[in-house]
């Protein structure tokens, strides 16, 4: 994949994120720190699993249900799912 293009992929991933956890914490996209522990932000972990599953449907990957507790942070699941969805 182009560097340019993944760049694109990884901010859109990062937005998609970003609003969804925002959703969940009824507060706006700008107040969500994406270097911040999903916990810290006051991410439960029912909001936790129901994001694996947004994950699961808006990216058609399978997910562990574990997953925003072995990548903490909006970067990290950023990251994460850039490389899971690169590799298919």
């Amino acid at each position: 994949m182009p560097a340019a293009r993944e760049a694109a992929d990884t901010t859109e991933i990062r937005d998609w994120l970003v609003e969804r956890v925002a959703f969940y914490l009824e507060s706006r996209p700008q107040d969500v720190d994406t270097a911040a522990a999903l916990i810290e932000l006051g991410l439960d972990s029912v909001y936790a699993l129901t994001l694996c599953g947004d994950v699961e449907d808006r990216f058609g990957l399978v997910v562990e249900p574990t997953m925003a507790w072995d990548h903490p942070t909006v970067d990290a699941l950023t990251a994460h799912l850039t490389q899971e969805l690169s590799g298919r």
